[in-house]
Protein backbone atom coordinates (compact mmCIF):
# COMPACT_ATOMS: atom_id res chain seq x y z
CA UNK A 1 0.00 0.00 0.00
CA UNK A 2 0.97 3.75 -0.24
CA UNK A 3 1.74 5.20 3.02
CA UNK A 4 1.13 8.98 3.52
CA UNK A 5 3.61 10.66 5.81
CA UNK A 6 1.51 12.98 7.26
CA UNK A 7 -0.81 10.17 8.40
CA UNK A 8 2.10 8.97 10.08
CA UNK A 9 3.57 11.52 11.76
CA UNK A 10 -0.33 12.22 12.92
CA UNK A 11 0.17 8.87 14.18
CA UNK A 12 3.24 8.78 16.37
CA UNK A 13 2.67 12.11 17.80
CA UNK A 14 -0.92 10.90 19.05
CA UNK A 15 1.17 8.31 20.84
CA UNK A 16 4.11 10.86 22.17
CA UNK A 17 1.52 13.34 23.14
CA UNK A 18 -1.01 10.82 24.21
CA UNK A 19 -3.96 12.74 22.86
CA UNK A 20 -5.50 14.46 19.79
CA UNK A 21 -5.25 18.02 21.51
CA UNK A 22 -1.79 17.58 22.57
CA UNK A 23 -0.44 16.21 19.13
CA UNK A 24 -2.40 18.73 17.37
CA UNK A 25 -0.24 21.39 18.71
CA UNK A 26 2.85 19.64 18.22
CA UNK A 27 2.35 19.54 14.87
CA UNK A 28 0.54 22.73 14.23
CA UNK A 29 -2.69 21.60 13.27
CA UNK A 30 -6.31 21.26 14.80
CA UNK A 31 -7.20 18.54 16.66
CA UNK A 32 -9.77 17.60 13.87
CA UNK A 33 -7.17 17.64 11.31
CA UNK A 34 -5.41 15.21 13.70
CA UNK A 35 -8.43 13.34 13.72
CA UNK A 36 -8.99 13.25 9.91
CA UNK A 37 -5.53 11.80 9.26
CA UNK A 38 -5.85 8.99 12.02
CA UNK A 39 -9.18 7.86 10.50
CA UNK A 40 -7.83 8.15 6.96
CA UNK A 41 -4.59 5.64 7.79
CA UNK A 42 -6.79 3.51 9.90
CA UNK A 43 -9.25 3.08 6.55
CA UNK A 44 -6.20 2.37 4.40
CA UNK A 45 -4.57 -0.18 6.82
CA UNK A 46 -8.70 -1.53 7.61
CA UNK A 47 -7.64 -1.93 11.37
CA UNK A 48 -7.78 0.52 14.22
CA UNK A 49 -4.41 0.95 15.16
CA UNK A 50 -4.82 3.16 18.56
CA UNK A 51 -6.98 2.51 21.42
CA UNK A 52 -8.55 6.32 22.72
CA UNK A 53 -7.16 5.84 26.41
CA UNK A 54 -5.88 8.57 28.20
CA UNK A 55 -2.94 7.92 27.40
CA UNK A 56 -3.80 7.04 23.93
CA UNK A 57 -1.77 3.73 22.96
CA UNK A 58 -1.40 1.83 20.05
CA UNK A 59 -3.49 -1.61 19.25
CA UNK A 60 -1.86 -4.65 18.32
CA UNK A 61 -2.39 -3.94 14.88
CA UNK A 62 -1.20 -0.09 15.33
CA UNK A 63 2.11 -1.55 16.96
CA UNK A 64 3.88 -2.66 13.51
CA UNK A 65 2.55 0.80 11.90
CA UNK A 66 4.11 2.65 14.66
CA UNK A 67 7.13 1.50 14.25
CA UNK A 68 6.60 2.19 10.09
CA UNK A 69 6.61 5.56 11.20
CA UNK A 70 9.30 6.24 13.26
CA UNK A 71 11.58 4.42 10.61
CA UNK A 72 10.44 7.03 7.82
CA UNK A 73 10.61 9.58 10.32
CA UNK A 74 14.37 8.20 11.11
CA UNK A 75 15.12 8.48 7.54
CA UNK A 76 13.63 12.13 6.73
CA UNK A 77 14.95 13.27 9.69
CA UNK A 78 18.77 12.04 8.63
CA UNK A 79 17.89 13.42 5.14
CA UNK A 80 16.81 16.67 6.50
CA UNK A 81 19.90 17.09 8.25
CA UNK A 82 22.29 16.25 5.75
CA UNK A 83 20.70 18.56 2.88
CA UNK A 84 21.69 21.90 4.10
CA UNK A 85 18.56 23.31 2.20
CA UNK A 86 16.20 21.84 4.75
CA UNK A 87 17.89 24.24 7.58
CA UNK A 88 16.49 21.29 10.15
CA UNK A 89 17.86 20.01 13.04
CA UNK A 90 20.08 17.35 14.25
CA UNK A 91 18.10 13.96 13.28
CA UNK A 92 16.51 11.79 17.00
CA UNK A 93 18.16 8.69 17.98
CA UNK A 94 15.16 7.02 20.58
CA UNK A 95 17.80 4.39 22.92
CA UNK A 96 15.88 2.03 25.03
CA UNK A 97 18.29 1.64 28.14
CA UNK A 98 18.76 0.03 31.59
CA UNK A 99 19.00 2.14 34.34
CA UNK A 100 22.53 0.77 35.44
CA UNK A 101 23.97 1.64 32.06
CA UNK A 102 22.84 5.04 31.91
CA UNK A 103 23.96 5.57 35.39
CA UNK A 104 27.96 4.64 34.55
CA UNK A 105 29.18 4.03 31.41
CA UNK A 106 26.34 5.02 28.54
CA UNK A 107 26.63 8.85 29.27
CA UNK A 108 29.96 9.54 28.79
CA UNK A 109 30.01 6.87 25.83
CA UNK A 110 27.55 9.06 23.60
CA UNK A 111 29.07 11.86 24.96
CA UNK A 112 31.14 12.70 21.62
CA UNK A 113 27.96 12.12 18.87
CA UNK A 114 26.12 14.60 21.46
CA UNK A 115 26.66 17.13 18.60
CA UNK A 116 25.66 15.17 15.92
CA UNK A 117 22.56 13.53 17.15
CA UNK A 118 19.94 13.86 18.85
CA UNK A 119 19.38 11.59 21.84
CA UNK A 120 16.25 10.75 23.54
CA UNK A 121 17.13 8.13 26.42
CA UNK A 122 14.05 5.38 27.33
CA UNK A 123 15.14 4.30 30.96
CA UNK A 124 13.86 0.63 31.26
CA UNK A 125 15.16 -3.07 32.53
CA UNK A 126 17.72 -4.62 30.95
CA UNK A 127 15.33 -7.54 30.23
CA UNK A 128 12.49 -5.55 28.64
CA UNK A 129 13.94 -2.73 26.79
CA UNK A 130 13.17 -5.35 23.53
CA UNK A 131 9.25 -4.18 24.06
CA UNK A 132 10.42 -0.89 22.83
CA UNK A 133 11.75 -1.43 19.90
CA UNK A 134 8.99 -4.11 19.42
CA UNK A 135 6.63 -1.76 19.30
CA UNK A 136 8.52 1.04 17.75
CA UNK A 137 8.70 3.54 21.04
CA UNK A 138 12.72 2.60 20.56
CA UNK A 139 15.15 2.99 17.53
CA UNK A 140 18.02 1.10 19.52
CA UNK A 141 18.26 -0.80 22.75
CA UNK A 142 20.87 -1.66 25.30
CA UNK A 143 19.00 -5.76 26.51
CA UNK A 144 20.46 -8.49 27.69
CA UNK A 145 17.83 -10.28 25.07
CA UNK A 146 20.68 -12.12 22.74
CA UNK A 147 17.64 -13.00 20.43
CA UNK A 148 17.19 -10.08 17.99
CA UNK A 149 13.75 -9.17 17.47
CA UNK A 150 11.98 -9.14 14.30
CA UNK A 151 13.38 -6.55 11.49
CA UNK A 152 16.33 -6.06 14.13
CA UNK A 153 19.98 -7.04 14.05
CA UNK A 154 22.16 -7.83 17.76
CA UNK A 155 25.51 -7.95 18.61
CA UNK A 156 27.43 -8.56 21.89
CA UNK A 157 28.21 -5.75 23.81
CA UNK A 158 30.34 -7.61 26.89
CA UNK A 159 28.81 -7.84 30.37
CA UNK A 160 28.36 -5.83 33.61
CA UNK A 161 29.49 -7.74 36.63
CA UNK A 162 26.92 -7.38 39.89
CA UNK A 163 27.80 -7.75 43.46
CA UNK A 164 25.35 -8.59 46.57
CA UNK A 165 26.64 -4.95 48.61
CA UNK A 166 25.72 -4.04 51.91
CA UNK A 167 26.65 -1.68 54.51
CA UNK A 168 28.83 -2.59 57.53
CA UNK A 169 26.58 -1.94 60.24
CA UNK A 170 23.85 -3.98 58.53
CA UNK A 171 26.20 -7.00 57.61
CA UNK A 172 27.01 -7.12 61.20
CA UNK A 173 23.71 -6.66 62.09
CA UNK A 174 21.62 -9.62 59.85
CA UNK A 175 24.59 -11.83 58.50
CA UNK A 176 26.64 -11.78 62.25
CA UNK A 177 26.22 -15.92 61.87
CA UNK A 178 27.16 -16.15 58.05
CA UNK A 179 24.91 -14.90 54.50
CA UNK A 180 22.84 -18.44 54.71
CA UNK A 181 19.14 -18.62 53.85
CA UNK A 182 17.87 -18.58 57.09
CA UNK A 183 19.32 -14.70 57.38
CA UNK A 184 18.78 -14.01 53.76
CA UNK A 185 15.13 -14.77 54.49
CA UNK A 186 15.12 -12.19 57.21
CA UNK A 187 16.93 -9.60 56.42
CA UNK A 188 15.64 -6.72 54.52
CA UNK A 189 16.70 -6.43 50.45
CA UNK A 190 16.36 -3.15 48.05
CA UNK A 191 15.34 -3.74 44.86
CA UNK A 192 14.58 -1.14 42.02
CA UNK A 193 11.28 -1.71 40.49
CA UNK A 194 8.58 -4.78 39.97
CA UNK A 195 10.59 -6.02 37.12
CA UNK A 196 14.08 -6.01 38.92
CA UNK A 197 15.13 -9.66 39.15
CA UNK A 198 18.99 -9.65 40.41
CA UNK A 199 17.88 -9.96 43.79
CA UNK A 200 15.34 -12.32 43.38
CA UNK A 201 17.35 -14.05 41.44
CA UNK A 202 19.97 -14.39 43.96
CA UNK A 203 17.64 -15.30 46.83
CA UNK A 204 16.39 -18.25 44.68
CA UNK A 205 19.42 -19.72 44.15
CA UNK A 206 20.15 -19.77 47.70
CA UNK A 207 16.53 -21.36 48.44
CA UNK A 208 15.00 -18.35 49.86
CA UNK A 209 11.30 -17.39 48.28
CA UNK A 210 11.52 -13.97 46.78
CA UNK A 211 8.38 -12.78 48.91
CA UNK A 212 10.08 -13.80 52.38
CA UNK A 213 12.48 -10.90 53.13
CA UNK A 214 10.99 -7.28 53.80
CA UNK A 215 12.17 -5.15 50.73
CA UNK A 216 12.27 -1.41 49.69
CA UNK A 217 11.41 -0.60 46.16
CA UNK A 218 13.62 2.54 45.43
CA UNK A 219 13.07 3.35 41.70
CA UNK A 220 16.38 5.16 40.33
CA UNK A 221 20.19 3.80 40.54
CA UNK A 222 21.51 6.46 42.15
CA UNK A 223 19.23 6.52 45.21
CA UNK A 224 19.42 2.71 45.15
CA UNK A 225 22.95 2.73 46.02
CA UNK A 226 22.64 5.10 48.46
CA UNK A 227 19.82 3.08 50.06
CA UNK A 228 22.21 0.15 50.24
CA UNK A 229 24.97 2.47 51.92
CA UNK A 230 22.27 4.04 54.50
CA UNK A 231 21.64 0.10 55.96
CA UNK A 232 18.11 0.23 53.74
CA UNK A 233 18.90 -3.67 52.95
CA UNK A 234 21.41 -5.45 50.95
CA UNK A 235 21.10 -5.25 46.75
CA UNK A 236 23.14 -6.30 43.81
CA UNK A 237 25.37 -3.54 42.50
CA UNK A 238 27.43 -2.87 39.50
CA UNK A 239 31.33 -2.79 39.73
CA UNK A 240 31.17 0.31 37.27
CA UNK A 241 29.43 2.09 40.00
CA UNK A 242 31.77 4.66 41.92
CA UNK A 243 31.27 4.31 45.40
CA UNK A 244 33.59 6.04 48.03
CA UNK A 245 31.70 4.22 50.50
CA UNK A 246 33.17 0.88 52.32
CA UNK A 247 30.35 -1.17 51.52
CA UNK A 248 31.08 -5.25 52.56
CA UNK A 249 30.98 -7.12 49.03
CA UNK A 250 28.91 -10.67 50.53
CA UNK A 251 29.78 -12.92 48.14
CA UNK A 252 33.22 -12.48 49.36
CA UNK A 253 32.70 -14.39 52.37
CA UNK A 254 33.17 -18.42 52.85
CA UNK A 255 30.16 -18.47 54.50
CA UNK A 256 27.91 -16.75 51.78
CA UNK A 257 24.77 -18.15 49.85
CA UNK A 258 24.80 -15.55 47.77
CA UNK A 259 27.11 -14.89 44.03
CA UNK A 260 28.59 -12.15 42.13
CA UNK A 261 26.67 -12.17 38.64
CA UNK A 262 27.58 -11.26 35.09
CA UNK A 263 24.57 -9.69 33.01
CA UNK A 264 25.52 -10.12 29.81
CA UNK A 265 24.38 -6.86 27.67
CA UNK A 266 23.55 -6.84 23.75
CA UNK A 267 22.92 -4.32 21.60
CA UNK A 268 19.96 -3.91 19.29
CA UNK A 269 18.86 -1.88 16.60
CA UNK A 270 16.70 -1.59 13.75
CA UNK A 271 17.85 -2.75 10.38
CA UNK A 272 18.23 0.84 9.07
CA UNK A 273 21.61 2.63 7.93
CA UNK A 274 21.49 5.90 8.76
CA UNK A 275 24.38 8.51 9.66
CA UNK A 276 23.36 8.88 12.98
CA UNK A 277 21.78 5.15 14.34
CA UNK A 278 25.02 4.37 12.79
CA UNK A 279 26.93 7.36 14.77
CA UNK A 280 25.35 6.17 17.68
CA UNK A 281 26.07 2.56 17.33
CA UNK A 282 29.65 3.01 17.01
CA UNK A 283 30.01 4.97 19.72
CA UNK A 284 27.93 2.37 22.10
CA UNK A 285 30.38 0.06 20.89
CA UNK A 286 33.16 2.01 21.64
CA UNK A 287 32.06 2.47 25.66
CA UNK A 288 30.99 -1.00 25.85
CA UNK A 289 35.02 -2.09 24.51
CA UNK A 290 36.58 0.34 27.20
CA UNK A 291 33.71 -0.26 30.20
CA UNK A 292 32.06 -4.11 30.28
CA UNK A 293 33.73 -7.16 30.82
Amino acid sequence: MDWDLPQLRAFAAVVDHGTLDAAAASLHLTPSAVSQRLKALERSVGAVLLRRSRPAVPTEAGRPVLRLARQLAALTADADAILPSTGAGLAEVRLAVNADSLATWTLPALAPVAGEVRITFLREDQDHTTELLRDGTAMAAITSQRTPVQGCSVEALGAMRYRPVASKEFAERWFSDGVTPQALSRAPVVIFDARDRLQNDRLAEAGVPADAPPRHTVPASTQFSEAVQYGYGWGMLPDLEDRAWPGVDLAARADSALRTVDVALFWQQWALQTPSLDAVAAAVRAGAAQSLR
